[in-house]
């Protein structure tokens, strides 16, 4: 009966993901339909406007070609028409001295007649008949008529829609995930020199494997990429992998997506557990500050219903013996002097690492680890199950390691933001300055439990950031640590 409930079991979950895959290959299928029916559309508008354009500047070359050839017509005009007048003119006067010289043979008196020579030899000498050219200033050949659109004729008859650019191939052992930066490589199947650019699309998944159309987050696009190859900086890495696609781009159309790959993006995320965290403490997320008057606001109230009658217990009445599960949401978690907040993610085995950045007026404030079972009067680095680096800007300013009740004071000064670095399997928890990654201090110890981050802060507040990969340079600096001798005093832990 067992083994055929399992044997069925069995059965179900491949039905359940095949029809998960199906409709998923669906919901795509779907996608793609509406993507042809608009691209089409949008090629039609597109092949529009080139042709739109071609038409445009033919208008244009016809239009300035025009203007040239009635430029010509004008000037060849005004040249040949003053030309022809300066003719008519000299035909006139030459005319009119004939008839005069016909006249003058007439005269028989001989004075008169020889005062009629001369007038009739200086005019003569004078005549613009004598002094015109007989050929034509311009021909009637217009040179702008010289065109021959043969050539452009047989190229434009020839035109061809531009190739659609194949998709590229992206390859996973090409790309590189490191320090919270992604570089994606991809190649084309071949050479296409009429590639523009690139279009590169990218989000964040928890799903291994191909990409899922109806996913919880949606594409990033990176446009005109003019490589094969871009890095993504600055990324946080609060998913466990991340999906990524390209595609190539001439000057006309883009062409298909590559087949997509999914990178994993593997990083420490958690929050500040705001429900179990000391009543002077106001959390977020990702940021805890000190409120004075929220304790005491709270303290008012569970006073108000003791003398009611309540059985709710006052805080400070509660056994120190009594450790609330953190599990179970109990804002009376931390007291007394413990303004104290734990992370809400356990860490129990591998490599991790996270930042905290202090409000530069903040008087005092910890971070480091703790086990869960920290008391809920105890303060970080006061007890043999807590590490941590504490600063203090109160009267005399401070900066320490501490553990067990015991500090070892730093002779550097306090970053803007500090790293920490935790090796759960090397038994290591390491801080450094986050931006020159400079190492503070480090304890070496074997946890013998899992441990979750703690932070204090008191009269201010921090804020903190996670999704972030150990950094090379942490990794590197680490390699350096752990070769040297153990005896060494900056990096041995302060109580073991």
């Amino acid at each position: 009966m067992d083994t055929q409930k399992e044997a069925l079991q069995r059965i179900i979950t491949t039905l359940a993901n095949k029809n998960d895959e199906i409709q998923n290959f669906i919901d795509t299928l779907s996608h793609v339909l509406k993507g042809v029916q608009s691209n089409s559309t949008k090629v039609l508008s597109e092949l529009d406007e080139e042709f739109d354009s071609l038409y445009s500047v033919l208008d244009e070359m016809k239009e300035r070609m025009t203007n040239s050839i009635k430029q010509e017509q004008a000037h060849k005009t005004l040249e040949l028409q003053n030309q022809l007048s300066q003719c008519t003119n000299a035909l006139e006067s030459s005319e009119e001295l004939l008839e005069f010289a016909s006249r003058t043979m007439d005269i028989k008196e001989p004075e008169e007649f020889s005062k009629a020579a001369r007038q009739i030899k200086d005019r003569v000498t004078m005549a613009a008949a004598f002094r015109l050219s007989l050929k034509p200033k311009v021909s009637d050949n217009m040179t702008h008529l010289m065109v021959d659109f043969s050539q452009e004729r047989q190229m434009i008859q020839t035109l061809k829609f531009l190739p659609v650019p194949k998709a590229p191939e992206i390859d996973p052992a090409d790309c590189i995930v490191a320090d919270n930066c992604v570089t994606v490589a991809w190649r084309m199947p071949e050479d296409d020199n009429k590639i523009d650019h690139y279009v590169l699309e990218h989000r964040k998944t928890n799903y291994d494997g191909l990409p899922r159309l109806k996913d919880e987050r949606c594409w990033e696009m990176v446009d005109q990429i003019k490589g094969t190859e871009y890095t993504l900086t600055g990324l946080k890495f609060d998913s466990k992998y991340m999906n990524f696609r390209v595609r190539a781009c001439n000057k006309a159309v883009a062409g298909e997506y590559s087949d997509p790959v999914t990178l994993e993006t593997k990083a420490l995320t958690f929050s500040l557990d705001n429900t179990c965290s000391h009543l002077n403490l106001k959390v977020e997320d990702s940021y805890v500050e000190w409120d004075p008057m929220a304790g005491k606001s709270q303290e008012s109230k569970v006073k108000g219903k003791e003398n009611k009658g309540s059985a709710t217990p006052s805080p400070k009445r509660t056994s120190v013996t009594s450790r609330p599960s953190m599990g179970r949401g109990s804002r009376d978690r931390f007291t007394g002097e413990s303004y104290t907040v734990l992370g809400d993610t356990t860490i129990e085995s591998g490599q991790h690492y996270w930042e905290v950045k202090a409000q530069k007026d903040c008087k005092s404030y910890s971070m480091g680890i703790s086990y869960k079972t920290i008391g809920k009067f105890d303060q970080l680095g006061k007890t043999n199950t807590s590490w941590c680096l504490h600063v203090n800007n109160w009267l005399q300013a401070s900066f320490a390691a501490k553990h067990n009740n015991k500090a070892r004071a730093l002779e550097v000064p306090v970053p803007y933001t500090i790293g920490i670095y935790c090796d759960f399997d090397g038994g290591q928890l390491s801080f450094y300055n986050a931006d020159t990654k400079q190492l503070l201090h480090s304890f070496k110890t074997k946890f013998t439990q899992p441990v979750v981050p703690g932070f204090m802060v008191w009269c201010g507040g921090i804020t903190l950031y996670t999704g972030l990969q150990v950094p090379s340079a942490v990794r590197t600096l680490q390699k350096t640590e752990n070769g040297m001798s153990g005896s060494s005093s900056s990096l041995t832990s302060v109580a073991q």
